[in-house]
């Protein structure tokens, strides 16, 4: 069975004249919801989320969005398996303006009950509470309105919060969101572009640029290795096995590149395309599944996903 995950879709929308994120987003709503958390919980449970703050803590912890010095990303996350990932676009919005982003709750941590009683309080607190202690008068903490909130099943998305209203009987289990997910592209497509849609690092190193496609699949590997659920990779009938799948790959050369690095101040180093010798249709579901849960390094921030054309 693919991993335990729920993935929420949240539009907020701008009540301000003008907001700018001033750290890269994914990165500042983490800092913000995170403190967010770890200030309202009780004190047992409060602990790991402060621990994973400490990660912050040499850079000035949450005012830092206020100094907007940051050179180099820390390696933090949140105490549980999450990922966000803000839709691309841009730093700055204007009043009425939606921001999209995703987040992705794995493992132990794909509890809709944690979501309601835990996320969704802070991400309320975010969106109406001024602190000048920490708080530019752009940012967009306390300037903006939960619009909506969807839930993924399958290739659809359920409405779980419409023009700030919350659906309470609405359910979502951790498995939904592959029910009925078609992962097989069928016969007819022909594959051999790959695009980052977000920065990725899946070697530790910034001065290598080029994954080969091995590199990708055997980064899903580790990854679905992380999630413990390293049998198959996730799918339930796969056409050829995850190791099977490495091995084709291994014979796929890399026909065009085209990355560039990113700010030192964003995580991961690389963005941009690859283009390969082609990309067998059997192998297309592990890439799928890569691209939904994220490979490499800076998972929590939105790094390693990419689109296949």
């Amino acid at each position: 069975m693919p991993p335990d995950m729920i993935r929420y879709l949240i539009v907020c929308k701008v009540n301000a004249p003008m907001i700018w994120f001033h750290l890269f987003p994914p990165m500042e709503i983490s800092l913000v919801l995170g403190t967010i958390i770890a200030e309202s919980l009780p004190t047992v449970h409060a602990r790991p989320w402060h621990q994973a703050l400490e990660a912050w803590k040499p850079l000035g912890g949450i005012s830092l969005i206020r100094k907007k010095n940051l050179k180099h990303p820390p390696v933090a996350a949140w105490p549980v398996e999450a990922v966000i990932f803000c839709y691309p676009g841009k730093r700055g919005y204007g009043n009425g303006e939606s921001i999209l982003f995703e987040l992705k709750l794995m493992g132990d941590a794909a509890d809709h009950g944690f979501f309601l009683e835990v996320i969704l309080p802070a991400l309320e607190k975010a969106s109406h509470t001024i602190d000048r202690s920490w708080q530019p008068p752009d940012c967009l903490w306390g300037r903006f309105d939960i619009q909506s909130i969807y839930v993924a099943h399958g290739s659809r998305w359920d409405t779980l919060v419409d023009d700030s209203t919350l659906d309470l009987k609405y359910v979502a289990s951790p498995d939904q969101w592959h029910e009925g997910l078609d992962l097989d592209p069928g016969p007819s497509r022909i594959f051999e572009m790959l695009k980052w849609v977000t920065p990725f690092d899946l070697k530790n190193n910034a001065t290598i640029p080029e994954p080969s496609l091995k590199d990708i699949l055997v980064s899903f590997q580790n990854r679905m290795t992380d999630l413990q659920d390293s049998d198959n990779a996730g799918l339930e009938k796969p056409e050829i096995s995850i190791d099977e799948a490495i091995d084709l790959a291994s014979n796929i050369p890399t026909t065009h590149l085209s990355l560039h690095p990113v700010l030192e101040s964003q995580p991961g180093h690389w963005i941009g395309t690859q283009r390969f010798e082609t990309i067998p249709n059997v192998i297309m579901p592990y890439l799928v599944l890569a691209s939904i849960f994220h490979i490499g390094a800076h998972t929590h921030f939105g790094c390693g996903t990419f689109l296949i054309d």
